[in-house]
């Protein structure tokens, strides 16, 4: 599950982010609303966390603007605020869920689980041992990629950025989320490894016309069938 979590208190964010990552979530800080909508808005997250009371744009205005961009991930909003109105503002301008500050991070964990309920049952469909995309074929039992009828050789790190792509088909997923996924780096700490492996994978699986990868400018990638 991809979470971003928009929160500029550090000492927040920490213990959201060593909580989350603990319990196998995989997590993206943002710490203010600008920088959602720059780098970050293009994603179909699976849940946002997103704290009210942020510098500059506040979180009600982030949210109100995501809503306009069409972004439907499931928000749920953290802040102090603990009056009836101000849920009620929060939960009429498009949150799904509300949680007060202070709070338990096993009513978090509850609240999560309650809001992507509906994607985890869709994810739980048995999954197929071998996947078909044209000419390029992916047997998830053997670990093997083919293109054309021949075995392609790539290396373990290689296939986990293949089967990580294809899991999140026609999804932009962002250089950071590859780094926390494939690397188990939680952070961007502005290495170019992601592009690097990406310009592998495509010379190994985008022969004879096929085009499998693509680059969202300023984002990260995107796999799609060819």
């Amino acid at each position: 599950m991809q979470i971003l979590v928009v929160e500029d208190d550090n000492r927040i964010s920490n213990f959201l982010i060593k909580g989350l990552e603990e319990c196998g979530y995989l997590v993206t800080l943002c710490k203010n609303a600008e920088d959602v909508l720059q780098h970050y808005v293009n994603i179909d997250w699976d849940l946002i966390i997103l704290d009210i009371m942020l510098a500059g744009m506040d979180g009600v205005q982030l949210m109100q603007t995501l809503r306009y961009k069409k972004v439907y991930s499931p928000i749920l909003m953290l802040s102090a605020l603990n009056s009836v109105q101000d849920k009620v503002t929060a939960l009429d301008y498009g949150a799904d869920d509300y949680l007060t500050k202070p709070f338990h991070f096993d009513e978090l964990l509850s609240r999560i689980r309650a809001l992507t309920r509906r994607r985890q049952y869709q994810q739980q469909e048995t999954p197929k041992a071998e996947l078909h995309f044209g000419e390029l074929i992916i047997n998830l039992e053997q670990y093997k990629v083919s293109l054309s009828g021949e075995e392609i050789d790539l290396s373990p790190r290689e296939y986990k950025l293949l089967n990580y792509l294809v899991e999140n088909i026609d999804k932009t997923v962002a250089r950071v989320q590859i780094l926390n996924a494939v690397w188990g780096i939680t952070f961007d700490n502005h290495t170019n490894v992601v592009d690097v492996y990406i310009s592998y994978l495509r010379n190994k699986i985008e022969k004879n016309g096929n085009k499998y990868i693509y680059t969202v400018k300023g984002v990260g990638y995107m796999f799609k069938a060819s």
